[in-house]
């Protein structure tokens, strides 16, 4: 009779195990999303500072405007706030993720958690260190009139 409660015992706190192991992933989960959103403002910016740039140099070169200097100055300004957010959003994703292993680390050395699946590279930050390496190219281009995007 004092078998069965300990094997009920055991199956919940495997299962209480378990649980805590999947929100783990819910969390990384939730981080990826948080920098997919970073990703999609920072895309917005750097694309409508950049198409904004090339408009007005554009009928700068075609004489229709004498100067287009605080237009095109306006449009570097949303590219580097672009890039900028896209840092931000990259360093705090890499803080959180180190704090989350960390955290899954001592609780797996506590036996708290099982931990057996990894947590594999973030496709999405992959991703956001593509579209900075994007931006960065954009803002040379801009800056200096050379580059891909010239």
């Amino acid at each position: 009779m004092s078998e069965r409660p300990l094997n009920v015992m055991d199956a919940s706190t495997e299962l209480s195990s378990r649980r805590t192991g999947m929100s783990f992933q819910r969390t990384r989960l939730s981080a990826d999303r948080t920098l997919m959103s970073v990703i999609r403002t920072s895309l917005s910016l750097i694309g409508f500072g950049f198409t904004i740039f090339q408009f007005f140099h554009k009928l700068r070169d075609a004489d229709v405007l004498k100067s287009s200097a605080a237009p095109r100055r306006f449009g570097e300004t949303l590219v580097w706030l672009g890039i900028g957010m896209l840092v931000l959003g990259i360093a705090y994703h890499l803080m959180f993720m180190r704090g989350l292993r960390k955290e899954r680390e001592q609780m797996k050395a506590e036996g708290l958690i099982v931990a057996e699946s990894q947590f594999p590279v973030s496709m999405t930050l992959v991703v956001a260190l593509l579209l900075l390496v994007i931006g960065v190219l954009a803002m040379v281009s801009m800056t200096f009139s050379v580059g891909p995007f010239g």
